[in-house]
């Protein structure tokens, strides 16, 4: 049985030695924020040790007062010391007000720096990244965590160098006074050094659980109001909230773990003080009686104990702080530890202006890899430019991930694909996804104006440059008809625009990127017969001359492409045009006979 327990023991020894290594390394990456700003913390770290030897100074004097001053009848001597009493309160009013102004604007513009990385580190991560992730919780790590760090760096530095310095500071001036009552003061070291470790060990996991309960409760509120509209069309208001009152009161309940355990360990420390100054006063009072101390410095004890009790107070609260500013660290580091699953090569080539061609090359892809199930399988074909390819096919059967390896979104498990006979792995993604156009089946809108939307990826376009766009897809006169033309408001997501002119707007955002490639993912499948019929006019101009896939289940959209591809588990098994693939009798005639009954149906 023994070597189980000492392998068992030894496990979590090599598991606390990888977790202060983890922290030690979280710990540099968070000081590294604070290298551009080293100027002021130089003089921040000035500013501390002055205002702490200005603080500490009172007692002493108020002791030399009494003793040099009061008992000695020496009024000279007395108001000398009460003028450098006053000096020393006027030096800790200008030390702590600049020591504070420092902390805080270091601490703010290095959060703000923080901020900034963790924001662009997102926009690096791969789409596979934010379909594995929710929403709600990568917005808490912007918000709830590095608001917990906030309070770290800046009351958390600022309290650990002040406290540290005062206690050490006043043990030291204590032992220069009298080291027998010093040492009768130390005695309580030992109990609040023992209470410190039985906090930390029972807070740690405690302030860690605090800050995934939180970052569920942010997921499942951003998640709620996004969904709202599904919300109230099924009637689950009632469910929702019920659910958000399980996320919250678990919340509540992993705050109150610590809530309970501060509760029990602060009272102590505040015990321990009286009990250590009742100490003094006994101990020092009959040596003050018996002439072996002086009143005056039995006095500046007993002052010198608030300042020797009240930073080991501060600075176990400051661990409070520490260990909810750890846990978020842990969470914020945990994402910036993130790798994209799409890296580019050292080196990786600017594409030039593409004509289009798209080949895909024995091409295999599964999202979970080689072990997985395989989206698409063995794809061996090649799309000349400026021709026009409907996907058609089961829902499954691979067309938008064929889309997405085009976008190149996803990188092939196997084979390769290549665009004017350029290896998408070995182009940069920005001069690929600037010549490539996109419109999803929910056109997603940003808030701004129908003007901002359109020229979102040429925020440089003229008026006239994004009008033309819209005129090329047969969006302008509904633009122009808007209450505001093309600035009117779109509202969140576009809300404030119906289905059909989001996607018109969509639409009008891709011509405006003047795309060489143009993917159409069920672009028309949410919009009414009228506004299709608007969108194919303008879709004829805006496709020619460009290579165009077109994920569809529309007959007319269908009939217009060039060239079918029919997909069947992730294979190709038809290509051809519409009369070729009917006549072939094949999957795709079979399909045309369901999606022909469906809409004489």
């Amino acid at each position: 049985m023994r070597a189980p327990i000492g392998g068992a023991f030894l496990g979590r020894v090599r598991a606390w030695r990888r977790e202060r290594g983890g922290r030690a390394r979280k710990l540099r990456g968070l000081l590294e924020l604070l290298h551009p700003y080293r100027g002021r913390v130089l003089l921040l770290l000035v500013c501390l040790p002055v205002a702490t030897a200005a603080a500490l100074a009172p007692p002493y004097l108020l002791g030399r007062a009494i003793d040099d001053g009061v008992r000695a009848g020496n009024t000279r001597v007395l108001v000398v010391i009460v003028a450098i009493f006053l000096g020393a309160a006027l030096v800790n009013w200008g030390a702590t007000y600049a020591q504070t102004y420092l902390v805080n604007w270091v601490g703010q513009r290095a959060l703000q720096d923080l901020r900034s990385r963790i924001f662009a580190h997102l926009q690096r991560l791969s789409i596979g990244f934010y379909s594995r992730n929710r929403a709600g919780v990568l917005i808490s790590r912007l918000t709830n965590d590095v608001q917990a760090l906030d309070q770290l760096v800046t009351d958390g530095v600022q309290n650990l160098l002040a406290s540290t310095l005062t206690l050490v500071g006043t043990a030291a001036i204590l032992l220069f006074l009298d080291p027998e009552l010093a040492l009768v003061t130390f005695l309580v070291f030992p109990v609040l050094a023992l209470g410190s470790i039985a906090f930390r060990i029972a807070s740690s996991e405690a302030y860690r659980l605090t800050r995934e309960k939180v970052g569920w409760v942010t997921a499942y509120l951003q998640e709620t109001i996004s969904g709202v509209r599904v919300v109230r069309a099924f009637g689950q208001e009632e469910r929702h909230k019920q659910r958000f009152r399980e996320l919250n009161d678990d919340n509540r309940k992993a705050n109150m773990r610590t809530v309970g355990l501060s509760a029990a360990y602060f009272p102590s420390v505040e015990l321990l003080s009286a009990v250590g100054t009742a100490a003094i006063l006994l101990y020092g009072g009959r040596q003050a009686l018996a002439g072996g101390v002086t009143i005056g410095v039995l006095a500046s004890f007993v002052f010198y104990l608030n300042s020797f009790f009240d930073p080991i107070q501060q600075l176990s609260q400051l661990y409070t702080t520490y260990q909810a500013g750890m846990a978020a660290l842990d969470k914020v580091f945990e994402l910036l530890d993130e790798e994209p699953d799409l890296v580019e090569i050292p080196g990786a080539a600017e594409l030039p202006r593409v004509r289009g061609e798209i080949r895909f090359e024995d091409v295999s892809f599964g999202y979970a890899g080689e072990d997985g199930p395989l989206a698409l399988r063995d794809v061996d074909l090649t799309i000349p430019p400026g021709q026009t390819v409907a996907l058609v096919g089961a829902t499954g059967a691979g067309k938008s991930t064929f889309a997405r390896l085009v976008a190149r979104f996803y990188d092939p498990t196997r084979g390769r694909v290549l665009v004017d006979e350029h290896d998408l792995r070995e182009a940069t993604q920005q001069s690929l996804r600037s010549q490539l156009g996109i419109v999803p089946q929910e056109g997603f809108l940003f808030s701004g104006t129908v003007r901002d939307n359109i020229a979102f990826s040429r925020p440089e376009a003229t008026g006239d440059e994004i009008a033309a766009a819209a005129a090329a897809v047969g969006a302008h006169d509904l633009i122009a008809g808007l209450p505001e033309g093309y600035d009117t408001p779109v509202g969140e997501r576009g809300g404030q625009l119906s289905a059909g002119q989001r996607q018109l707007v969509a639409f009008a955002r891709a011509a405006a990127a003047d795309p060489r490639i143009l993917i159409l993912d069920e672009a028309t499948a949410n919009v009414d017969v009228r506004t299709e019929a608007r969108i194919e006019r303008g879709l004829r101009r805006l496709l020619a001359g460009r290579t165009a896939i077109v994920i569809a289940h529309r007959l007319s959209t269908i009939r217009r492409a060039g060239r079918i591809l029919v997909l069947a588990e992730g294979s190709v098994v038809e290509d051809g045009t519409h009369e070729e693939l009917i006549e072939a009798g094949g999957a795709y005639a079979r399909l045309y006979g369901d999606w022909t009954e469906e809409a004489v149906g």
